[in-house]
């Protein structure tokens, strides 16, 4: 288990609507984002404990416009970059821009920053959709090889209906992460806060461990699928729906981290519990 965080619990935007440098507790450096919805918030979710405040402006994603400032940025800041991020302001892949921008990242990552990662940060709803779900393996499975970051922030329904306030079935996004888990790797993301007031029940907690297991347990083998990480992280930033959701003791979160890791242990399997307070 490895703790992380200090000094880092924030991420500014520096500059620019559609790409833009942050510093990234979980990138553990700088990463460039790319925000595919600068004109207004667009998720299937209605996180509680999400930064995004409610914003309208008249700026419009183009393909042209995000190509020419990833480059300038990139050139500005190669020896420091970590990773070129999809998150933005919702889920990325819902944009209908998302595949031409995936390539046009992976191409300028390419000749500019070869050793930067590649990562898209979701919530995994987009995986619902087929040609979606598609796109994602292959990104994933070869190159570009794309990192994907899927949200996991519940193993029971009540408690996703807390948290992410969806009117997605929970079942249904877990059953397809699974599904995806089976075919290439993943790392899964999950905020750890209180919700009302309170934390995430104790039968909540074993829930989700058993779903978090279940991913490392169904796909061993030697091909590189499946699940390869955990990042436990914190509500670290203000939020709209303040003080709905509030930050938990790290002791809290570090219990979390070490429970799920020694099960992970006692199955064999030696994949890292990251803590991001």
């Amino acid at each position: 288990m490895t703790r992380r965080g200090a000094g880092g619990n924030h991420r500014e935007r520096e500059e620019g609507a559609l790409v833009y440098p942050a510093y990234s507790r979980r990138s553990r450096g700088l990463s460039v984002g790319i925000n595919l919805f600068p004109d207004r918030k667009v998720c299937p979710f209605d996180c509680p404990y999400c930064e995004v405040f409610p914003f309208k402006t008249e700026i419009r994603f183009s393909p042209e416009s995000m190509k020419r400032a990833l480059r300038q940025i990139l050139v500005r800041e190669a020896a420091a970059v970590r990773d070129i991020c999809f998150s933005g302001n919702g889920e990325p892949t819902l944009s209908p821009w998302f595949p031409e921008a995936l390539e046009a990242a992976a191409r300028i990552r390419d000749e500019l920053v070869p050793q930067a990662d590649l990562v898209a940060i979701t919530s995994g709803t987009g995986l619902l959709d087929q040609g979606i779900f598609s796109l994602l393996r292959e990104a994933a499975g070869s190159p570009p090889a794309l990192k994907l970051w899927l949200k996991l922030d519940a193993g029971t329904e009540g408690w996703y209906r807390k948290i992410n306030r969806s009117k997605i079935p929970h079942r249904a996004i877990l059953g397809k992460i699974r599904e995806f888990a089976g075919e290439v790797p993943v790392i899964i993301q999950t905020m750890v806060c209180k919700v009302g007031g309170l934390p995430p029940p104790a039968e909540e907690a074993e829930a989700w461990e058993t779903a978090v297991l279940g991913l490392a347990l169904d796909n061993a083998g030697p091909e590189p699928r499946g699940l390869t990480g955990v990042q436990i992280y914190g509500k670290a930033r203000p939020a709209p729906r303040d003080p709905l959701a509030e930050a938990l003791d790290e002791p809290f979160l570090v219990s979390r981290a070490a429970s799920l890791k020694k099960k992970l242990e006692r199955s064999g399997r030696n994949i890292p519990v990251d803590i991001f307070p």
